[in-house]
This record gives structure tokens, C-alpha cells and sequence, in this order.
């Protein structure tokens, strides 16, 4: 079967490329068979007299990664062992116990981080510190997050003895789990914010979740909101045919939301709205950044071209490339880019620098080198990689000192703070009313001094930098005494630079905490509080004039507020 099945794509790829001359036919047919002879016989030399036994596995796919490395950095080669990975990525699902685990800086040990809501972890009552120990006889004290969480993994429905120490108590708990599939919810939180808004966190696009999000925006319909956040910030995408039947919720049946183009005709497909919409009036805007891609480009670049709502945020990542899984022998699967995406204005969401750099939006492409589309109101949009946002906020930048404090601490004193305060309170109030106390940011601040944190500011990297630049360039001597001056004022004070960055500490600290209680629907509940760019969704969604004079032709891609 494996051989009629590659004769066959063997004919499809010679039609595909029927459009070329004979000539060009012959010789680029030519240079395939060329190339693979040489690297066959390259390889039969290396195996029969180099000097140590090659690992055909290794070297042929590092051969195979080295020429896909050549192309996007989508299309990529699934060896047998690997193509569990895929089935996750396509489907969203794994099976396990559901608990994010990390590597503890200080214990030299890997613990469980966050235990997901309804998950098999949850229910069998592991909590965040629990440092594991063992998985039925195999021990876990010297191993890596990557060895641990390929333990704990497993066929659904198998059962196995964890062992964990509890650091509130000591003492050593045996748990017996039984693992099965884990989904996250596509839509971890939705509710109703001030001025009767709507909000909904969208987080992927996998199979059936086009149910979910109809059933979330009918509900909040019921419960009387007057318009719509859709929040896409950090949602990879997944299915197409999913996306195109969630904008079809606000889009009349019959409209062209997608075409792909590509090589052969059979990656030639236009995918329109099947459906009446549940609601083609209400206001909307949509969150996107830089994480924001694939289907929830779609999504976004389709509301934006045909005008049915506002997009607010960064510009997104980029990715307008269509692949789709090839089995290959030896039960191995070549996920294998065919076709790129075009929207409803007829540009491209890919980036146009896509050679493999790493994926996504990296550089800002000079207009010259892109192209003018329109929105059907005769807004001026351009691809180029992307989607441009109609109003573009920008987050708050995150101290360098948090970024410290929450992973790169050898002390781990954030980490132990929480896992304390939640053995010391059973019970804490809901997300919307938890607050940390100031006597509690105190008892922090204190831990944090005396366990010897230290970290380093940009400021003085930068101070280093500038120092190294006046020696080689000859200043620093005759300058040495402001030098000096400047370095001693740039002195980090830890306890300072705590209080200073008091309030997004605190924030973290408290999503950190209600995360153990209410799992990821509070956390976002109270990451919500000081969000620019839901906040300026808000404030838009809130003035229903400027909202719709943001709609009416004209360029507006771009325009910058909230900063």
C-alpha cells in the first residue's frame, strides 16, 4: 500500500508542476536524483570507513533537520517517538495529570507548580510546592522537568503511585493517580465588566471549541451585554474550519473569509461563512500581540477587513503558512507546509521574512516592501507580516527585578512565600475581592531581604558596557571620579526596588496565590485589574461615537493611544 501511495504522490507533485517547461521539467528532475544519489553514497561511505560506527539515527536526522532548516519553521520532521508531540499540538490534548511542574532553584528538586481545575492532580489533592519524589519505582530527585514530565505522561487510563513531600508539613504523601486526557479550556474565563461588556479569553482553536465559544457568547447574550471583548492575546491557533465558524457567529452566511494558495491545486481551497450569524450589530474589539497567530490571525485580520469590529493590542506574530501531516514509514509524520493564507482583503498574514528566523514577526518591513489593501469600508490595511492592530497598546514592561523574583532566584523566595501563605489559609476570599495586605507585602519584603536576594538590573549591565566603551575609547580616566560618582548612585538597594515595584509584585503574588484556590479563572480575574489594553477596550467600547468613527473609511491601522 506504502508503494502505490507513493507513486501516486509522485504523480500529483509531476502535475503540480506541469506549468513548467519540458525543459525545466527534465532538469530540475534532474538535479533531485543527483542530489539524492550523491547523499546516499556520501552516507554508504561514512558507514563503511569512518573512523567510529555512526548512529544512523542521529546523522540522517540531523540530515533531515539541517534541510528542513532550509525552508519555514513549520514544516518539520516527526520521528516515531516524537509523533505524540504532534498529535498534542493538533489536538491540544495529552494524556497525564494535568499540573503545571517546575524545576525548584534552591531544592535542586522538580515540583508541582499549578494544579489545573477538574484535572486528576487536583482531584487526588496534590498542591503547588509538592516535591516529587517518586513515580512508582523510578526515583525523581536528580532528574530534570523534561525526565519528570515524561514519567508522568502515559497511555490513558493507566495508573501509577506518586510520591511527593509536602513542605508545610514534612511528611511524605503517596498518591495513586490514574491518568487520562488532558484539555485545557479553550476559554478559561468569560464574564460581564462594567458598561454591561462582555469579555471572553480565548485561548485555542481545537476541535469543537467553535461550540464552546457559541454557547459562552448565547449566555453572556442572555445575561444582557451590549458589546464584546475578545481577548486572542497569546493564542497560537490550531484549526482553521474552527476559526471560520466562530467569526461566522458575527459574519452574514456567504462572505469569503479564507483562501489558500498553493503549489498543487488540491492546497487551493475558499472557505466562507456556512451560517446565519447569532449577532452582526454588536460592537466588538478584539486583544491581540505578538503571540496572537495562525487561526487567531485569521480571526482578528478577518474582523478588521470587513469592518465588524476593532482590534486592539501589538501586532501579531505573523504566520500565514498552511501545513498538514504526511505519514512517512517506519510510522514517522512529516508536518509539511503547502499553502499560505489570504483574508478577506486579500493580503497575506505571513511575515515576508519567514526563512526559517525563527517564526513570527520580527522586524518592521519597510512599506515600500509591502502592499495596500482595503478593508470593505476603504480602510487602508498592508500585509507584510501580521496583523496591525486599529488602536496599538502596548503592556506595561515588566521590571527586571520580577522576572528575578518569579524564575531566575536561586533563593526561590517568591516561590516559598506562596507555598507558605496557602498553608497557612485554608480559605481566602473570591478573585474579585482578594487583595494582599500591606502587612503581607511587608512579611515579603522582609523574606526577600534576608534570604540574600540579589539580581542584576539592566542598569548596571549597561554601566559595565559604558565603562569598557571610555577605557577603549580613552575617556575614562580623565572622567573616573563621575564614573564613580555614577556608580554608586546606580547601587541596587533590594528592599527599595522592592517597594518600588510594589504593585505589579503584588499582583503577581496575588495571581500566583488565588491560583491554587480558583486555578487559572482567578488568576486572570485579578490579572485583569490593571490591564492597559483591556482597559482601553473598555474606554472604546464605552464611547460608542469614536468606536464607530474608528470604523468609517479611512486609514486608522495603527493609530497609538494608551501609551
Amino acid at each position: 500500500m506504502r508503494i502505490v501511495r507513493s507513486i501516486t504522490v509522485a504523480i500529483i507533485l509531476l502535475l503540480g508542476i506541469s506549468h513548467m517547461s519540458g525543459q525545466n521539467v527534465k532538469d530540475h528532475n534532474f538535479d533531485v536524483a543527483k542530489n539524492l544519489d550523491l547523499f546516499n553514497n556520501i552516507y554508504k561511505n561514512l558507514d563503511l570507513m569512518y573512523v567510529d560506527t555512526l548512529k544512523s539515527d542521529e546523522v540522517i536526522g540531523n540530515g533531515i533537520k539541517s534541510m528542513l532548516r532550509s525552508l519555514d519553521p513549520y514544516t518539520e520532521f516527526y520521528p516515531e517517538d516524537k509523533t505524540n508531540d504532534l498529535k498534542m499540538m493538533l489536538t491540544g490534548k495529552y494524556a497525564g495529570i494535568g499540573a503545571l511542574i517546575r524545576y525548584h532553584q534552591r531544592l535542586k528538586r522538580v515540583v508541582i507548580d499549578e494544579p489545573y481545575a477538574g484535572m486528576p492532580a487536583a482531584e487526588v489533592g496534590l498542591k503547588k510546592g509538592d516535591i516529587i519524589l517518586q513515580i512508582d519505582d523510578s526515583v525523581m530527585t536528580d532528574k530534570n522537568v523534561s525526565y519528570v514530565s515524561s514519567h508522568l505522561r502515559g497511555d490513558v487510563g493507566t495508573s501509577f503511585v506518586l510520591k511527593v513531600k509536602r513542605p508545610s508539613t514534612g511528611k511524605t504523601i503517596k498518591f495513586k493517580i490514574t491518568r487520562r486526557n488532558i484539555k485545557l479550556p479553550e476559554i478559561p474565563y468569560y464574564g460581564i465588566l462594567d458598561n454591561n461588556i462582555g469579555y471572553i479569553n480565548f485561548n485555542s482553536f481545537t476541535d469543537g471549541c467553535a461550540k464552546d465559544m457559541r454557547r459562552t457568547y448565547v449566555d453572556l447574550r442572555k445575561q444582557g451585554i451590549k458589546s464584546l471583548i475578545l481577548d486572542l492575546r497569546n493564542n497560537g491557533g490550531g484549526s482553521l474550519s474552527e476559526a471560520i465558524d466562530i467569526i461566522n457567529m458575527w459574519i452574514p452566511k456567504g462572505i469569503t473569509l479564507v483562501e489558500t494558495k498553493g503549489k498543487l491545486k488540491q492546497a487551493n481551497h475558499t472557505y466562507k461563512t456556512r451560517y446565519e450569524p447569532i449577532d452582526s450589530l454588536m460592537p466588538i474589539v478584539v486583544l491581540v500581540n505578538g503571540e496572537t497567530a495562525s487561526a487567531s490571525e485569521i480571526t482578528s485580520g478577518s474582523i478588521q477587513d470587513l469592518d465588524r469590529g476593532i482590534i486592539i493590542g501589538t501586532r501579531t506574530y505573523g504566520k500565514g503558512l498552511v501545513q498538514v501531516p504526511v505519514d512517512l514509514p517506519y510510522n514517522s509524520t512529516l508536518k509539511l507546509t503547502t499553502s499560505k493564507y489570504y483574508i478577506p482583503s486579500g493580503r497575506c498574514i505571513q511575515a515576508i521574512n519567514y526563512k526559517h528566523s525563527g517564526g513570527g514577526y520580527t522586524e518592521r518591513v519597510p512599506d515600500s516592501l509591502t502592499h495596500v489593501f482595503h478593508t470593505l469600508n476603504g480602510r487602508e490595511v498592508r500585509d507584510g507580516g501580521g496583523i496591525s492592530p486599529d488602536v496599538e497598546v502596548r503592556p506595561d514592561t515588566i521590571p527586571n527585578i520580577l522576572v528575578y523574583l518569579d524564575r531566575l532566584d536561586s533563593t526561590e523566595v517568591m516561590f516559598d512565600y506562596v507555598v507558605e501563605y496557602i498553608s497557612n489559609h485554608p480559605s481566602i476570599p473570591s478573585a474579585e475581592d482578594f487583595h494582599l495586605s500591606d502587612s503581607d507585602f511587608e512579611d515579603f519584603k522582609n523574606r526577600v531581604i534576608n534570604a540574600g536576594f540579589d539580581y542584576d538590573p539592566i542598569s548596571k549591565a549597561r554601566f559595565k558596557e559604558l565603562v569598557k566603551i571610555a577605557q577603549i575609547e580613552g575617556y575614562y580616566d580623565g572622567a573616573k571620579a563621575e564614573f564613580d560618582a555614577l556608580e554608586a548612585k546606580l547601587k541596587h538597594d533590594v528592599g527599595h526596588d522592592v517597594e518600588r515595584n510594589k504593585d505589579v509584585i503584588r499582583q503577581m503574588l496575588e495571581q500566583d496565590i488565588i491560583s491554587a484556590y480558583q486555578y487559572q479563572e482567578g488568576a486572570m480575574i485579578i490579572g485583569l485589574r490593571s490591564d492597559r489594553q483591556l482597559l482601553e477596550a473598555k474606554r472604546l467600547l464605552s464611547n460608542p461615537e469614536e468606536y464607530q468613527n474608528l470604523l468609517k473609511s479611512g486609514s486608522t491601522s495603527g493609530k497609538k493611544s494608551g501609551n
